[in-house]
């Protein structure tokens, strides 16, 4: 009877720890979804006037976006990525990506130059499998703005601020930015903090579910 009594206070004690850690988690996740402006600690990141270009960078959150400013995302995504999304197994689903583009949990990083934006990443502080993440679904850039830099300089940003509020990044979908103009890479990033996994689709839901 004393064994059988101490195993279930034993693994009472064990939920009661992963509960207090998945709870640790969602609060650090949703302590990032209140700020005001992740780059707010980073002012030089602002800026990005090198290789020919001249352009300001501001993080929002999805709505604090212009409706034309989401309506050129989902343009730029479609240019760059639907060809490549229908060799893939996945298949180019348009009504599904510019929902996930609209999801009220999506954060953007855009680059704009006076005539408008030219390139933007796609985030989401989220949970997943039990850890809280700094997860970019996407990074895209018009054709013009590639091979400078651009890209790779968005990536800084989304690790320095992954490192800030101490979470893993996550990079699954990444095109124009690393190589070729047509370039499309599924990438792992690591931070100091840990090391992520390149997860099995772009744009797939990562989260665990305690922070929608």
């Amino acid at each position: 009877m004393g064994r059988k009594s101490s195993k279930a206070k034993e693994k009472k004690q064990k939920r009661l720890e992963e509960r207090a850690a998945m709870d640790a988690v969602c609060a650090k996740v949703e302590a990032a979804n209140k700020l005001e402006d992740p780059l707010e600690a980073f002012p030089v990141f602002k800026k990005y006037d090198r290789n020919g270009l001249n352009v300001s960078i501001e993080c929002k959150r999805v709505s604090g976006l212009e409706p034309a400013t989401l309506e050129w995302a989902f343009d730029l995504t479609k240019a760059n990525m639907q060809t490549l999304y229908k060799q893939s197994e996945w298949g180019w689903k348009e009504r599904e990506k510019r929902e996930e583009l609209r999801d009220d949990r999506a954060w953007y990083l855009i680059a704009r130059e006076p005539t408008g934006p030219v390139a933007f990443s796609h985030f989401r502080f989220d949970v997943e499998c039990g850890d809280e993440v700094l997860y970019c679904y996407e990074v895209q850039l018009e054709s013009r703005v590639r091979r400078r830099g651009l890209g790779k300089f968005l990536l800084q940003i989304l690790q320095l601020v992954a490192n800030r509020f101490e979470v893993d990044a996550a990079s699954p979908s990444v095109s124009g930015c690393c190589g070729d103009d047509s370039s499309y890479e599924i990438l792992s990033r690591r931070t100091k903090f840990g090391e992520s996994h390149p997860l099995p689709h772009p744009g797939g839901g990562p989260c665990g579910g305690c922070c929608h």
